[in-house]
């Protein structure tokens, strides 16, 4: 086999292709991620927004002689990469000598499902329903329509490329992996999307996916992606949420009615009768637990939990048993999937693992009261399942918490005494090591130059009751130096909410946006569109949000974002902390709350030529033991607690 190419040459051949310019932390990721491949030693790199970390990562992954998977947090990274930086690479690429082969593989749910286009959709009985009534109907046409289109053209299905539509519109046309049928006993199993992008898969040398289906095929061993050699994940810092989302569970009364309303076509006997009095007991446990983190399950809901499992096991075997010859029966399947997912949910909550967390949701006005179970921690399957097996580089801007990447490599499997040295060759001495580098290779843009960090040690520490009026009177002033041009990011939908009604009042010359207000896209457009603007929301801005320029000069935070201390999983990792002995505020909250300050931080330099300010209205930043912590996870912008100062820095801004 010839020698790889030098992943130097390749890496200026790409961004002289693509019209970019050399940039040192780039060329050293690209150059540690490509020893980390050919080592096979893991790697976490901290790259700085502008670095390019895409490149970094993707041109050694074309030039590693195996199978690569590059795992994304999120659906946006993922079309970015598939529809515009993997096929300029590897337009740019051409001639190389490379298998730049790729394929995109997303969960079953996010293609078109030919079975339920052709052949309808489950009732709530379970029956074959052609078209929906209602307003849904023109829409699901259209989506049908277009899924046949793509069919015929061999195209995707894919719901990204399908027309406008909502959630529940794409249901009408889409299954999870419950319903499905299987590739061997569809008829359609020969035209179907998935079965299209897995076999592409199959013959391609990189493969984009997702955090929650990377850790499905790994950690749970369900077979999603087809054998690889090298994990690369971007946006690291969302890898234990992800992992920890995907293995979550949830169960609700009427998921366990709905299961035997289905059954009752299918099964001869009592048993699905039986179910829906199993769902009956597990309403009235429910309705006398109390919301939230279960130490130990209260008797009552215990039982409930049992009798549903037994029930829905008897009811599976009540199932007539199919042969290969049988015509397939989708509403059967997919009744059974139904009662299938009820046991396997309510035997892993009757079982209450020391390794798992449950508990019960409040519900709302339209939202039934729901069972939840979590895992405790996800870092010792990644350890056992992924780390074990594979090569993994973890990348994102966000690694080192309190100025170390221990913590993080904590989290996900790796142990801080495991470090090694780039380009060491001595391991560690333990036979089940897993030894990783951690490197940080920067940022183009010069924080100390180009942004200041504003602590507002003089306000009082946030309380319970909201925006105190000093915290209200300090975002009003901030706004009114900068002349809008301010993204808030607030702990709460209410804080966010009154901040932008008393700026609003007392700032009315400026456009005050609130998120809910419109769909997100909308608002961003607005904000970008007008500089005398200010955009306030809560946790879901903070990541997703890139404005670059000086439509944004000001970011305010107006608390520490530390969990809330009734969240059940979070409470109760914490708690498994300090009883192991470790310090469980630091690891768990603490740790929190920096990455989410560091993400949001990070929204307001965006480009070389950005300036601004965040400001932080919780004095325990510069007050608290832990505020040391806090801002070595920032950003290294120049500090200060002088209000003046920064009204004085504000208006200079606004004045340009």
């Amino acid at each position: 086999m010839p020698e790889s190419p030098d992943v130097a040459t390749l890496l200026a051949t790409a961004v002289e292709a693509l019209g970019g310019s050399p940039r040192a932390g780039q060329l050293q990721m690209a150059e540690a991620v490509a020893a980390a491949m050919d080592d096979e030693r893991h790697l976490l790199v901290q790259a700085g927004t502008g670095t390019g970390k895409s490149l970094g990562y993707l041109v050694p992954s074309l030039r590693h002689r195996g199978r690569v998977v590059v795992a994304t947090a999120t659906l946006a990274l993922q079309h970015q990469l598939v529809e515009r930086d993997v096929p300029r690479l590897v337009e740019a690429l051409k001639g190389q000598g490379l298998d730049t082969s790729f394929a995109v593989l997303k969960g079953r749910s996010n293609y078109a499902c030919l079975h339920r286009i052709r052949e309808g959709v489950p009732d709530d009985q379970g029956v074959l329903v052609d078209v929906p009534e209602g307003s849904m109907a023109s829409k699901v046409l259209e989506l049908r329509a277009w899924a046949e289109e793509q069919a015929e053209a061999e195209g995707s299905g894919e719901r990204d490329h399908a027309p406008r539509h909502t959630e529940r519109e794409w249901r009408q046309v889409s299954v999870g992996h419950r319903d499905c049928l299987g590739a061997s006993k569809c008829p359609f199993g020969a035209e179907c999307f998935v079965e299209r992008a897995r076999e592409k898969a199959q013959r391609s040398n990189l493969i984009i996916t997702n955090h929650s289906l990377l850790a499905i095929d790994a950690i749970e061993g369900i077979p999603m992606i087809p054998e690889y050699d090298v994990a690369v994940i971007d946006e690291a810092h969302e890898l234990v949420a992800r992992v920890t989302q995907a293995a979550t569970d949830e169960l609700s009364v009427s998921d366990v009615e709905r299961a035997a309303r289905r059954s009752q076509r299918h099964v001869d006997g009592s048993e699905a009768d039986d179910l829906s009095d199993a769902a009956d007991a597990l309403r009235d446990a429910m309705a006398q637990a109390r919301p939230g983190r279960f130490e130990t399950l209260p008797t009552d809901l215990a039982d409930a939990l049992a009798l549903v499992r037994d029930a829905a096991r008897a009811c599976l075997s009540a199932y007539p048993k199919s042969s290969s010859d049988d015509e397939p029966d989708a509403g059967l399947t997919q009744a059974k999937g139904t009662v299938q997912e009820v046991f396997t949910t309510a035997e892993r909550m009757a079982a209450a693992a020391a390794a798992d967390v449950v508990w019960l949701s409040e519900g709302g006005e339209r939202i039934p009261p729901r069972l939840c179970v979590a895992p405790l921690q996800v870092w010792g399957q990644m350890r056992d399942k992924l780390l074990t097996d594979k090569t993994v580089v973890m990348t994102s801007a966000t690694l080192m918490l309190g100025g170390d990447f221990g913590v993080v490599a904590s989290t996900v499997g790796l142990k801080p005494t495991e470090r090694v040295q780039p380009g060491a060759d001595a391991a560690p001495a333990a036979e089940d090591a897993q030894p990783w580098v951690g490197m940080d290779v920067g940022s183009p843009f010069d924080y100390g130059q180009q942004g200041i960090l504003y602590i507002a040690r003089h306000l009082p520490p946030p309380g319970r009751a909201g925006l105190a009026p000093a915290h209200l009177d300090e975002i009003v002033e901030l706004v009114d130096a900068a002349e809008g041009r301010a993204l808030g990011l607030f702990s709460s939908r209410r804080a966010a909410e009154a901040a932008a009604a008393e700026v609003r009042r007392r700032l009315p010359h400026l456009t005050t946006l609130a998120q809910g207000e419109a769909q997100l896209p909308e608002l961003a457009a607005q904000f970008v569109g007008d500089p005398h603007t200010c955009l306030f929301g809560t946790l879901s801005l903070w990541q997703g949000l890139d404005v670059p320029g000086d439509t944004c000069q000001l970011v305010i935070i107006d608390r520490i974002p530390f969990p809330r201390p009734d969240d059940p999983l979070m409470s109760a990792r914490q708690k498994a902390v300090d009883e192991a002995g470790g310090n469980g505020f630091m690891q768990v909250a603490a740790t929190h709350a920096a990455l989410l300050l560091a993400q949001g931080a990070g929204r307001l330099i965006r480009t070389t030529s950005d300036r601004g300010v965040v400001a932080i209205l919780d004095p325990r930043v510069a007050t608290a033991r832990y505020g040391g912590f806090l801002k070595a996870s920032l950003p290294p912008m120049w500090p200060t607690q002088d209000p003046a100062l920064i009204r004085k820095a504000l208006a200079r801004l606004a004045a340009g």
